[in-house]
């Protein structure tokens, strides 16, 4: 795009967002076409139209940018589309990406107040509310992507977890398949990791999850706790060597200069979730609660297909910066899984603890290695 046209671009947006257009500006720069007065007039009053129409306005807010899908396929646009169209134009969605309002459990709260009516976080936001949540965490339990697809999607998941969120005032519309966690190094750090071994003494920055401290210290790394927005900082000073968000979450959150080895261990989902305020999906009328649901069904379809193609493009552009990609043979992978995948007694009062008892684990457990109606392509 030449200057003249950035900058009419440039025009466009700010004019858009000046007069609280703020989600038309969205849809037209998400579709390419601010530079052009003339498709930013039709994107204008369509959403317009859309809005003078509806008969109900739903807030969907994010923590990611309208282009993040790129690479990181959460769907929020798709998801915007869906609903209106769904709905027979009975709803228009409003968006609020890339973290207007929040992210993780500051939109958690924001949706059980009601204050918004849906928004994407991390699974493990539910936790708080349905403890068996957390179980997503546990390694090589559902970190596979069919594994993650298979449970969330299960009557097992539906008793232990989504009918606890409903006591607590959400509704799970999808669930969001991104891809696992990967091992990724820092430039100047340990180099590639294959097995386990190859991590002993590295400096490990993890997240408050206690499963994943305990998982890294199986592995044989040294678990490092980092705030997640101190931790781009802590890579480039050495005071972390490694970290492990999925390979689209690394591009996106802009990793891809300061990395040199990523491997896909499979260990544990980059796993996230539309949640909706019940009390206001239980106010709407029948055929518009269907049309929600309906929507939210076509959009995970979307997510699901999306996920390759997002993967390849963030590993191309991280490839670009001479990050080189290692994927592990069966055999490679049966060594992480046996050196700290969840069958190890080390798990059990974590399956107690949240599962409620071996026995509810046992069943989710089944449900998450039972092949459902979704398939997923994993890495």
């Amino acid at each position: 795009m030449t200057n003249e046209l950035k900058s009419l671009a440039r025009r466009n947006f700010l004019k858009l967002t000046s007069t609280g257009a703020f989600t038309t500006a969205m849809v037209a720069g998400a579709a390419g076409t601010l530079w052009s007065t003339e498709a930013v007039a039709q994107t204008a009053k369509e959403e317009q139209d859309r809005q003078a129409a509806a008969e109900h306005t739903m807030t969907i807010a994010t923590a990611y940018v309208l282009g993040a899908t790129r690479s990181y396929p959460i769907m929020q646009l798709d998801l915007k589309e869906n609903i209106q169209n769904a709905t027979n134009g009975k709803v228009y969605v409003k968006l609020a990406p890339g973290g207007q309002l929040g992210a993780g459990g500051a939109l958690v709260q924001k949706v059980q107040s009601g204050t918004i009516q849906v928004a994407q976080h991390s699974l493990s936001n539910f936790a708080a509310f349905a403890p068996a949540a957390d179980l997503i965490n546990m390694p090589y339990f559902c970190g596979s992507n069919q594994r993650f697809t298979n449970l969330v999607h299960s009557d097992a998941w539906k008793a232990e977890v989504e009918t606890k969120v409903e006591e607590k005032g959400f509704k799970p519309l999808f669930y969001v398949v991104i891809d696992p966690r990967v091992v990724a190094v820092r430039k100047g750090g340990a180099g590639a990791v294959i097995t386990p071994g190859d991590l002993a003494g590295v400096k490990f920055r993890v997240p408050g999850s206690q499963m994943l401290q305990q998982y890294y210290r199986m592995v044989g790394a040294n678990p490092t706790p980092v705030a997640w927005g101190e931790t781009p900082s802590a890579i480039k000073q050495g005071v972390a060597d490694a970290l492990d968000p999925s390979v689209g979450a690394l591009f996106v959150f802009g990793f891809k200069d300061i990395l040199s080895h990523v491997t896909f261990t499979q260990a544990v989902p980059d796993s996230q979730v539309y949640s909706c305020n019940l009390e206001w999906f239980e106010s709407m009328p029948a055929d518009v609660q269907d049309g929600i649901m309906v929507a939210s069904e076509i959009t995970g379809h979307q997510n699901l297909a999306k996920v390759p193609s997002a993967r390849n493009y963030a590993m191309a552009e991280l490839r670009k910066s001479g990050v080189e990609f290692h994927t592990l043979s069966d055999d490679q992978l049966a060594e992480w899984k046996e050196a700290g995948g969840y069958q190890r007694s080390e798990w059990d009062s974590f399956k107690t603890e949240l599962a409620g008892s071996m026995d509810v684990f046992a069943k989710l457990e089944e449900a998450a290695g039972t092949m459902g109606k979704y398939y997923v392509h994993d890495a």
